[in-house]
């Protein structure tokens, strides 16, 4: 029994790695969709061809691949990274490459009323932008974030290809030690379903309280 409970520790020390990286990962996919978002609707040339091109490539190529050049491939060029950087460098970007479309899908679904009233206020595109569109968008981008955040939560098993110690690196470790399938790919299961309800748990209470703080501008 205590053996397991070592075995149940090492899992859940893991289960903290998995997080830190899901957090970590979530606030710069974050970043990047909106940039790459925001850049994909600019009137500025420049800035919306290379969104275009981001957001393209980073959706159109393997995690797997671009894990392995974050990790291994950078530092050839001198940008030396921990497994933890290059975990969440490389499911930053990917899943910042979609969140990019979803920003710009929220953005471009705003009602033509919003703008003209935004025209009428005087108010600059940047003002409008700040003060009216993205308050409601946001609303609008919450249900597919929390989709992606669930999603690069998952994505997180990747790392274990790096050696770095995550619940899925952890439980193919207890399992080399114990011969047991059964025991550590179950508990990785329900702790990635736990974190996944979470995530979907926190989502929906913030996507209600946000929803209900523009009801008198939606209205």
């Amino acid at each position: 029994m205590d053996m397991w409970l070592g075995y149940l520790n090492l899992i859940l020390q893991g289960a903290v790695i998995t997080v830190q990286l899901t957090i970590y990962g979530c606030a710069f996919a974050l970043v990047v969709a909106f940039l790459a978002g925001l850049g994909r609707i600019s009137s500025i040339g420049p800035v919306r061809w290379f969104s275009v091109a981001f957001i393209e490539f980073f959706r159109g190529t393997s995690i797997f691949v671009q894990l392995f050049w974050a990790y291994y491939v950078l530092p050839l060029f001198g940008l030396t990274m921990t497994p933890m950087q290059a975990g969440v460098l490389a499911l930053g970007l990917n899943v910042g490459a979609y969140g990019a479309e979803v920003v710009r899908g929220a953005v471009m679904a705003i009602g033509r009323e919003q703008r003209e009233a935004c025209i009428a206020l005087n108010l600059s595109k940047m003002q409008a932008l700040r003060h009216v569109i993205l308050p409601q968008a946001v609303v609008v981008m919450l249900p597919t974030f929390g989709n992606n955040a669930i999603e690069l939560l998952k994505a997180t098993a990747i790392v274990s290809l790096i050696s770095l110690s995550d619940m899925t690196f952890q439980a193919q470790v207890v399992r080399s030690q114990t011969g047991s399938t059964a025991f550590p790919f179950l508990t990785i299961l329900v702790l990635y379903f736990a974190i996944a309800s979470v995530i979907s748990f926190g989502v929906r209470r913030l996507e209600k309280r946000l929803a209900h703080g523009l009801d008198g501008v939606r209205s």
